[in-house]
């Protein structure tokens, strides 16, 4: 099923046209902050089988084009299902996948959860539906809902506002049984959005969502890295970090390790999903660039000291789709955001070097992409 569903992908390719993850209001370290406006379609009209604008040099992976996440939560969605579409491009196929999808679905999941809490923990606040996560979050939700295609599910909604409508159903509907909730939320949900679609079609072809999905994905196709000191490297651990609701784990490899890893990843075209910090000064989204400003030294006491102090958060996720150096010997890392195109590099960001360094909190990448050798040349 999965070789023949790869392969219509790969026809498909010829016929088709085509976070900010922080507490709202969405603003960067520079205080700008992005109004809600409709999600636009902007891979309406453009091959997705493109590369970044010109202009932008160094060693490129191909990506799909830049998305708008709007005001909500959701760049660990949009990251993470940027950097499937970009290994998928890298393997021939060409998809372009919902976020939203995904996005409703986690609703859905919390609302269950939280109508089921007790009323201690209603009062202590445990019952607040929320659009926060982690890009390893993604996965899961692919591997457990299935997924489609971005035009197939694609909603001009505010989903911090369905988000509060999912709150006030569940509310509402405390004590009629969870059947009855279930029921009351999915006639909103289909109101406030659309359906949700089961079926995915292509070339008159009909697959479940769950086998699109795995078509795209496969389960433990990723790995998760970190570096931090306060855990033994070469180990797994749940990293402590306020939107790891799924409690996943992450292998703790030292930092040069890390860095060397992203490297090889992009040098031998696979992309790279991060989540860090952008909150630090030197981080101006209007013309995508990222520096760190201080001049200590960018090793793992001082990244593992910023971390224990709350200096280095859990802010946004983006794809790394590059490297490249400057004529003074600089490097810096190329990442998609999902902000639109409204900045100097239409959507694109440089991250220095001791950026990543410092401000990661986590990567992902294929198991190929991490366990492979360099065979490309630096840049």
């Amino acid at each position: 099923m999965k070789k023949n569903v790869i392969a219509i992908l790969t026809v498909m390719a010829l016929l088709l046209s085509g976070c900010y993850q922080g507490a709202p209001p969405r603003t960067n370290s520079e205080g700008e902050e992005k109004r809600f406006t409709p999600q636009k379609d902007s891979t309406q009209g453009r091959g997705l089988q493109g590369t970044p604008p010109k202009g932008l040099e160094g060693t490129l992976v191909r990506t799909t084009p830049v998305k708008d996440q709007g005001t909500s939560d959701l760049c660990w969605i949009y990251a993470m299902l940027a950097t499937i579409e970009s290994e998928r491009l890298m393997l021939g196929d060409s998809v372009n996948l919902s976020t939203d999808f995904l996005a409703r679905h986690y609703l859905e999941e919390q609302a269950e959860r939280c109508y089921l809490l007790t009323n201690a923990a209603k009062k202590n606040g445990s019952e607040k539906i929320t659009t926060r996560g982690m890009a390893s979050m993604t996965l899961t939700l692919l591997h457990r809902y299935g997924m489609t295609h971005w035009n197939a599910y694609h909603l001009d909604a505010n989903f911090d506002v369905v988000a509060r409508k999912v709150e006030k159903t569940v509310t509402a509907n405390r004590g009629k049984g969870l059947e009855k909730m279930n029921k009351a939320l999915g006639d909103m949900l289909d109101e406030t959005t659309r359906p949700l679609p089961r079926y995915v079609f292509m070339l008159g072809v009909e697959y479940t969502t769950l086998e699109f999905a795995y078509s795209v994905c496969m389960p433990d196709e990723y790995v998760a890295l970190t570096s931090f000191t306060h855990h033994p490297y070469g180990k797994p651990f749940c990293l402590e970090v306020a939107d790891n609701f799924y409690q996943d784990e992450f292998l703790n490899i030292p930092l040069d390790s890390m860095m060397n890893s992203i490297d090889r990843a992009l040098m031998n075209g696979h992309p790279v999903c991060w989540e860090g910090d952008i909150s630090e000064p030197g981080f101006s989204w209007k013309k995508g660039i990222a520096k760190i400003q201080k001049t200590e030294a960018y090793d793992a006491a001082n990244r593992q000291k910023a971390f224990e102090q709350g200096e280095t958060t859990d802010d946004h996720c983006m794809e790394l789709i590059g490297i490249k150096r400057t004529p003074k010997g600089g490097k810096y890392y190329l990442a998609k955001n999902s902000w639109g195109q409204d900045n100097a590099l239409g959507g694109y960001m440089y991250l220095s070097e001791n950026y990543l360094r410092m401000k990661t909190i986590a990567v992902w990448m294929t198991h190929e992409a991490y366990e492979q050798k360099n065979t490309s040349k630096q840049p």
